[in-house]
């Protein structure tokens, strides 16, 4: 039983409890969300959600299924074969900053090309929409260097990419 990472997209109606019944057939079932993140589309009586899950090939093959029998379900997208393009949020907050940690904190961000967002007296708040992976690799490299952050990241959003016939 091989276990990997998989994304799932799925068009769900934009009403009360979708969302809850969504998280309720994960949690009913003991499967892990890994991550879940939800936001409206082009047409406001659709919300699109984006998956990520740690399963094997026929937990996730019953995942698919017990998706496709919600009623509030439109559409599942299967991301697992095909190529997608993925961003998730991090925001990395560096607290307690004197001007030699300020001056440290603005040069990596500069080298690494992350927006600073906010700046006060003592902290500095960075933005970084990359990869999961990349974005594990942000906190440990801000984590090794400085004592005092927070951090906080959404879920990741995810979307098929262009076929090469519509190039």
């Amino acid at each position: 039983m091989i276990m990997k990472k998989r994304w799932i997209s799925l068009y769900v109606e934009n009403e009360v409890g979708v969302l809850a019944k969504i998280a309720g057939l994960f949690s009913g079932k003991s499967y892990n969300l890994m991550s879940l993140t939800v936001g409206t589309t082009e047409d406001s009586t659709m919300s699109r959600m984006t998956i990520s899950v740690e399963s094997d090939d026929a937990t996730f093959e019953q995942i698919k299924k017990q998706l496709n029998r919600c009623v509030e379900v439109i559409e599942v997208i299967d991301f697992t074969n095909c190529p997608i393009h993925r961003k998730e949020v991090l925001y990395i907050k560096v607290k307690k900053c004197d001007e030699k940690i300020k001056n440290e904190v603005l040069r990596i961000a500069g080298i690494f090309k992350l927006p600073i967002v906010d700046y006060g007296k003592e902290e500095i708040l960075l933005e970084c929409m990359q990869t999961e992976t990349r974005n594990d690799e942000m906190i440990a490299y801000f984590s090794q260097y400085f004592k005092n952050i927070e951090v906080v990241r959404g879920g990741s959003v995810a979307i098929q990419g262009v076929s090469i016939q519509d190039k």
